[in-house]
Order: C-alpha cells, then sequence, then structure tokens
C-alpha cells in the first residue's frame, strides 16, 4: 500500500493520458474545420419567418461572393427542401460521404431529402436528436465553405442546443422575431439561451415588420411595430433590420424560387441583404 501524505491527486495530472477522440468526433472537427464561419438561424416562436429567412440570407451571402451551406435541423418539419424547389431530391454518398445537393449556388441538406416521402413524420427524442444533428454535420462532404448556415425549429430545446454545442467555439447566431409581444416574449428567451452557452448573437432581425399592399405600395403595421427595437435595447443585442411582410415572399416559398432572388429589388430582399453585410462585417471583427 502506497503511503498517504495528505497531498490531494489532480485527475488533470499532465501525466494523465488524454481520452481518444472517437471517430465520429474526428470526422467532425475535421469537416468543421474546412468551415470558416457557423450561423445558426433560430427563434423562440414558431411561425415568425425563421426558414425564410435562412433561405434567402444563405443566398445573400453567395451573392456576396461567399461559399455558403445551408443545413436544415428542423427534423419535425423540414421546410427547406420545398422552400427552394428540391423537394423529392436524393443525395449521393460515397468513401468521401454524403454530397451535399446544390441549388443557386448553395450546398443544401436536410433530413427532408433522407425521407420516403414529405409526408412521412420523424420520430425521435433527445439522444437520437443528438446523434441525427451530428451524422448530418460530419457525414455531409461540406468542404470548404465560408459560411454554413444552420436554420432550427422554434424554442430551445434539443436542436438549437445541439447545434450550439457540436460548432462552438466558433459560431454565432441570427435571432428572428415578429413585432409583437406575444412572439418577443419567446424570443427573449432565445437571447438567454445564447447567453447561457456563450452563443454570440449578431443580432435581432424583426420579420413581418409591416404590410406593403402590393397594389399601391402603401404600408400597414398589422403586427405592431418597433417591438424587436426595444427588446435590442433592452438586452444590448444589435438591431439588424426590419423585414416588411410582402405576399410575394410567401408565393416564392411555396413555388421553390426564392424571393430575393426573384425580386431583388424589394424592400424585403433589400432588408436581408444588409443583415448578409451585417454577418460579414460581424465575422470580420
Amino acid at each position: 500500500m502506497s503511503k498517504n501524505t495528505g497531498e490531494s491527486i489532480s485527475l488533470n495530472h499532465p501525466g494523465t493520458p488524454k481520452k481518444p477522440q472517437s471517430k465520429e468526433q474526428l470526422l467532425l472537427n475535421h469537416r468543421m474545420g474546412e468551415i470558416k464561419n457557423k450561423i445558426i438561424v433560430m427563434s423562440g416562436k414558431g411561425g415568425v419567418g425563421k426558414s425564410t429567412t435562412a433561405v434567402n440570407l444563405a443566398l445573400a451571402l453567395v451573392n456576396q461572393g461567399k461559399k455558403v451551406g445551408l443545413l436544415d435541423i428542423d427534423l419535425h418539419g423540414p421546410s427547406i427542401p420545398k422552400m427552394l424547389g428540391m423537394e423529392g431530391q436524393r443525395p449521393n454518398a460515397d468513401d468521401e460521404g454524403i454530397h451535399p445537393l446544390e441549388v443557386f449556388g448553395l450546398k443544401l441538406m436536410s433530413i427532408g431529402f433522407l425521407l420516403k416521402s414529405t409526408s412521412e413524420a420523424t420520430i425521435m427524442r433527445g439522444p437520437m436528436k443528438h446523434g441525427a444533428i451530428q451524422q448530418l454535420l460530419a457525414d455531409v462532404a461540406w468542404g470548404e465553405l465560408d459560411y454554413l448556415l444552420l436554420d432550427c425549429p422554434p424554442g430551445t430545446g434539443d436542436e438549437p442546443l445541439t447545434a450550439a454545442q457540436l460548432l462552438t467555439p466558433g459560431a454565432a447566431a441570427v435571432v428572428v422575431t415578429t413585432p409583437q409581444d406575444v412572439a418577443l416574449t419567446d424570443v427573449e428567451k432565445s437571447l438567454s439561451f445564447c447567453r447561457e452557452l456563450k452563443l454570440p448573437v449578431v443580432g435581432l432581425v424583426e420579420n413581418m415588420s409591416g404590410f406593403i399592399c402590393p397594389h399601391c405600395g402603401e404600408r400597414s403595421d398589422i403586427f405592431k411595430s418597433g417591438g424587436a427595437e426595444a427588446l435590442a435595447a433592452k438586452t444590448g443585442v444589435k438591431m439588424l433590420t426590419q423585414v416588411p411582410f410582402e405576399p410575394l415572399v410567401v408565393i416564392g416559398g411555396d413555388a421553390g424560387k426564392p424571393h430575393i432572388l426573384e425580386h431583388p429589388e424589394s424592400a424585403t430582399s433589400k432588408a436581408i441583404m444588409s443583415v448578409a453585410v451585417a454577418v460579414i462585417e460581424f465575422n470580420q471583427e
């Protein structure tokens, strides 16, 4: 028996061998090491236009000459395939991994591409979700990218938590809201989530900020206005832009024709382009 000297023994002693990383972790590190910036598009509230923002923001970054990937981690309701006109498509796979689909100069992956049909339900709980998202990050051969955007489901649960844990350090969030109090209350929880996880926030995007009549061009604040500006002032988060509600955005999303490509001079497109510029400037700081 060794003599008890009364000295504490550190479990992190320099001579203690480190636990080797798993093959999955090594592969994830390799894939993410090829991607310069990761942006998590999230919101504490559903129905605020988060996926629409993610799609158009990704394409705005492509328009700025960036190499961009978009990963849909809304495992129960993937909408990115439809919004980009890619429903029913299947990715190819080989020894390098799963190859993302490409459309409009954008690399794209979603669990929706792996389901048998658009009506098939994805039934999984916490640990399975973590594993699925890790596979979508690690098994997909993204290659070298300037930006990888992740479109999260609403809330602060498994999917955004897994994304933040797997991507940090080096990731940041764009948080989407609408002007009314019922959305802002939940979105403030998203900002709290980011603080707790030490996930930097690029800023807030206020969606549906005024309705622009397609006939006369007049603006009406049907969902109130100024809510996101007040939340930004309260929390110290940057207010990025106010995106108006335009019917053509909805029509384009349903048709798989992103608004920013179909109507680049619209108020909505200009607002989203300003977010892309803010994202680029944020990552240059």
